[in-house]
């Protein structure tokens, strides 16, 4: 696909290109017993779904500010000030930046995970032993350069603001591609990571109700990453199950107590507040404690925390972590072999719907809520 490069992504401070070490076994399966039906169904389910990034509209028109000034119109800027409570109150040019920013935050951490994808899976392919997940991670592996494709297109050409990579996301990203057992790839990047970013999406969607475009990338990538999950969740299972030590148990609840903490550090928007000028910690305890954000930021949790019970990691030890963060409550939600798609808590749906005031009418268009 060919796309003006313009609006280019901020660079971290690690600079244009990162090295990251990894000592990898490469393991060949000269059996290809392919008897592992589950996965074999999900690779012909995937190839079937392949879909290409020049499907999409991008002759549309997109102004993600306008779409915020048109809410802030309706009432927005006066709920968002009433039931946020922010530190300051703002008024409806900084209410539109904001939440320009934000969007643009979180869009930009999905290019970077997806990115982070594309080379774990590529690593997968190498090291997994099973010729059924090889085939499997190998689609993926196309779907995830689609991912990077598109996001990082919307992100240039359509928002014309981006963020860099956050440094907790790049340490977990970094610490996954760096690890040589084959099962911490798939269980920092299929379970965690993946995992998260599916709920995300969730939330994404209902966020930018009424611009068509991103509606359409993130209904495609949802389906994609839907796919991705369970991958995980079937590949881990027997060995979880049948093949680990008390040890090798332990090491893999530090990993997920770990993981969590980092991509829970994830959603904290500093860059944010520090491009938009405000008192940065002032505005971080605040998005830290305000009831929306705490709800956003466990939400995106409602798919890792029922996949890691299936596989067996929901052990004693990281139900201790995860009760301190409030995460428990999703234990008993549907897995993702179960059920694909995460469903966002009611009481979350409901303050985000109050946030938006609006309404999306059949033609995707906001109107002022009742």
């Amino acid at each position: 696909m060919d796309y003006a490069q313009r609006n280019p992504i901020p660079l971290p401070a690690s600079g244009p290109f990162e090295s990251v070490s990894a000592t990898l076994e490469t393991v060949f399966d000269w059996q290809y017993a392919l008897e592992q039906k589950g996965l074999m169904a999900l690779y012909e389910k995937g190839k079937a779904a392949n879909w290409n990034a020049t499907e999409l509209d991008w002759s549309a028109d997109v102004s993600i500010e306008r779409m915020m000034r048109e809410r802030t119109a309706v009432g927005g800027g006066t709920l968002m000030n009433q039931v946020l409570n922010p530190p300051s109150q703002l008024e409806e040019d900084k209410v539109v930046e904001l939440q320009l920013n934000m969007n643009s935050f979180m869009l930009s951490q999905f290019l970077h995970g997806e990115q982070g994808a594309l080379l774990a899976t590529a690593k997968i392919v190498q090291t997994v032993p099973e010729e059924e997940s090889k085939f499997y991670a190998a689609s993926q592996v196309m779907d995830e350069a689609r991912h990077v494709e598109v996001y990082h297109r919307y992100l240039t050409e359509k928002m014309g603001i981006s963020y860099p990579v956050v440094p907790s996301l790049q340490s977990l990203l970094d610490d996954i591609i760096e690890d040589p057992r084959w099962d911490v790839t798939f269980l920092g990047m299929q379970i965690m990571v993946e995992g998260l970013a599916l709920a995300a999406f969730s939330m994404m969607r209902m966020m930018m109700a009424g611009e068509p475009l991103i509606q359409d990338i993130t209904t495609r990538i949802m389906a994609d990453e839907s796919r991705h999950v369970a991958f995980g969740v079937l590949s881990l299972g027997d060995f979880y199950h049948n093949e680990l030590s008390g040890n090798e148990l332990r090491e893999r609840e530090d990993f997920v107590i770990e993981a969590t903490h980092l991509l829970r550090e994830r959603l904290k928007m500093e860059q944010v507040f520090d491009r938009m000028g405000f008192d940065v910690p002032l505005w971080t305890e605040w998005s830290n404690n305000t009831p929306f954000m705490k709800g956003f930021r466990q939400m995106t949790f409602s798919k890792i925390v029922p996949n890691l019970k299936r596989l067996g990691l929901l052990t004693p030890r990281v139900r201790e972590a995860y009760a301190k963060m409030d995460l428990l409550r999703f234990e008993h939600l549907k897995d993702s072999v179960e059920e694909a798609e995460p469903q966002p808590p009611e009481e979350l749906v409901k303050l985000l719907m109050e946030f938006l005031n609006t309404n999306v009418d059949t033609a995707g268009k906001p109107t002022a809520a009742a």
